[in-house]
C-alpha cells in the first residue's frame, strides 16, 4: 500500500517526533508532556529502540523469566505495568498505540522517522540547522530548532517555547469535537 492508501490504525491521534541521534528528540517530549498535560491531556510515548533495549537487571524475577526462555514476560503492580515480550520483527506503533492507550488524548512516538504518520522533526539545538532526516515527507509537518530555519516551507518552533508548539498540536493534530 502506499501512503496515500493505507488506512491508519485505529485509535488515539499520534504525532511522530522524529530526529537524526541525538538531535533533542527526548528533550524535547520531556519540554511539551508537561505543558499538554496542563492543559489536560492525556499524553502517552511510544519510543522507537532502533538498536534494541533492556529493561531488566541480571537476577530479577522477570529477566530470569526472560532468560529461561519466556516469549513475554508482564510485571505488575498497583501503579505500573511493563510488558516485555519477544517479536519476530518490529512491532507497528500505529498498532501499540490503539492496544495500550487507547483512551490517551495523543501519542507522541519518538523516533520513527520513515512511519507513514504525521510528525515533526527535531533538526538539533545549534546552528547551522541540517537539513531534514524526513526531507520530502508529506508527512513531515513542522520544524524544530532553536532559530531561523532558511528555506524551510514548513513551521518552525524553537525547543524553548513548547507551549507555541502545544498550542500547534492542539490546533493541528487532536481531533475538534463535533459542532452542535
Amino acid at each position: 500500500m502506499n501512503r496515500e492508501t493505507e488506512t491508519p490504525a485505529p485509535g488515539p491521534p499520534v504525532l511522530g517526533v522524529a530526529g537524526r541521534s541525538n538531535s533533542g528528540k527526548t528533550t524535547l517530549i520531556e519540554r511539551l508532556v508537561p505543558v499538554l498535560k496542563a492543559r489536560g491531556l492525556s499524553v502517552a510515548v511510544i519510543k522507537h529502540a532502533a538498536h534494541g533495549f533492556d529493561m531488566d537487571r541480571p537476577g530479577k524475577d522477570s529477566f530470569r523469566h526472560m532468560t529461561a526462555g519466556a516469549y513475554g514476560v508482564a510485571v505488575a503492580s498497583p501503579g505500573a505495568l511493563a510488558v516485555v515480550k519477544r517479536t519476530p520483527g518490529e512491532a507497528d506503533p500505529l498498532a501499540l498505540a490503539a492496544a495500550f492507550f487507547p483512551e490517551a488524548d495523543l501519542i507522541l512516538l519518538e523516533g520513527y522517522k520513515r512511519l507513514a504518520a504525521p510528525k515533526i522533526e527535531v533538526l538539533g539545538f545549534s546552528p547551522p540547522p541540517p537539513p531534514p532526516a524526513c526531507e520530502g515527507d508529506p508527512l513531515l509537518l513542522a520544524l524544530v530548532f532553536p532559530g531561523p530555519v532558511p528555506d524551510a516551507g514548513l513551521p518552525v518552533f524553537s525547543p524553548d517555547e513548547p507551549e507555541r508548539l502545544a498550542d500547534w498540536i492542539t490546533a493541528t493534530i487532536l481531533p475538534r469535537p463535533p459542532a452542535r
